[in-house]
């Protein structure tokens, strides 16, 4: 005769079950209320100006249009941004790619010293430059302000990406100093003994292992990059502006009616990036997290 199951082993797994049901349908309402925003830009962005008026907030558009789309990307010439979001989304482009990628090998060679070059004051340097994660944007704008002015790249896409990579460096040194701590000391020895120098050591041995925090950092100072508005709006000029600045002009526009389609659409393509970043990307970030950019 088989064993029946116990009756305190049914209900336990019957608890159990339930509690899983009850955990899903609570994370399943978390996602749609964090999901509305975007539902409710995306759908208003696709419905015209007459159908925004009279219809509901939440509803789905009874005639599709894209010209919200349109002229929020090239422009209509009938408000202060006659060129819509084109040419200052080029202007973040390229501003963001060079930013991420100096800021990025320049955090690698410091947490690459800071973790396994001990010297004299390599942890008061370290503390130092952990401090400057921390200070508020507003309080560098006017010395770096001076600073632009006097190299000359005031108001210039150059002058941006400097400041970007600046106020970088502290975040990049800190993810790869603290992932580096975690590989063992005793290869950089060994390559010592072999008779590579200090370059040597990095691009052959500590490189290829830092996949994992090189795509951490990367999506990080990317999206702190493109996402910026303060900087984009203390230094630069017409011509030079970010995205951001230039989403912000379209928003705050009150000449004629106000036009939510443009607006949302406006706002979803200067979000689009950043959210293609961390939809193509995001596993890799998670597990450049727990390979070590958090520990140390």
């Amino acid at each position: 005769m088989t064993d029946m199951p116990h009756p305190k082993a049914k209900t336990s797994s019957l608890s159990k079950t339930v509690l899983r049901w009850l955990l899903y349908i609570i994370l399943c309402l978390f996602a749609l209320y964090y999901l509305m925003p975007l539902f409710v830009m995306l759908t208003t962005s696709l419905k015209s100006l007459e159908e925004i008026r009279t219809g509901s907030l939440i509803s789905l558009p009874r005639d599709i249009t894209f010209d919200a789309w349109k002229t929020a990307w090239s422009g209509a010439c009938t408000g202060i941004q006659c060129e819509g979001l084109r040419p200052y989304f080029w202007n973040s482009i390229q501003l963001a790619i060079p930013a991420v990628l100096i800021s990025t090998l320049i955090g690698a060679l410091n947490g690459y010293v800071v973790a396994q070059w001990r010297f004299k004051g390599a942890n008061l340097i370290f503390s130092m430059m952990l401090f400057g994660c921390f200070i508020p944007f507003q309080v560098v704008l006017l010395p770096m302000a001076r600073m632009l002015g006097l190299m000359g790249v005031a108001g210039t896409i150059p002058g941006l990406i400097f400041v970007h990579v600046i106020y970088g460096i502290g975040f990049t040194t800190l993810f790869f100093r603290n992932y580096y701590v975690t590989i063992p000391h005793e290869l950089v020895k060994a390559a010592k003994v072999d008779g590579a120098g200090f370059f040597r050591i990095f691009w052959s041995i500590f490189l290829p292992l830092s996949l994992p925090i090189v795509v951490v950092t990367v999506i990080w100072q990317f999206t702190q990059i493109w996402n910026d508005f303060l900087f984009g709006v203390s230094f630069s000029q017409a011509g030079t502006q970010p995205v951001t600045v230039a989403l912000n002009n379209i928003v705050n526009s009150t000449t004629g009616v106000k036009e939510y389609n443009v607006d949302m659409a406006a706002a979803i393509i200067a979000a689009l990036p950043t959210l293609l970043v961390y939809v193509v990307a995001g596993k890799y970030f998670i597990r450049g997290l727990t390979a070590g950019s958090v520990k140390g």
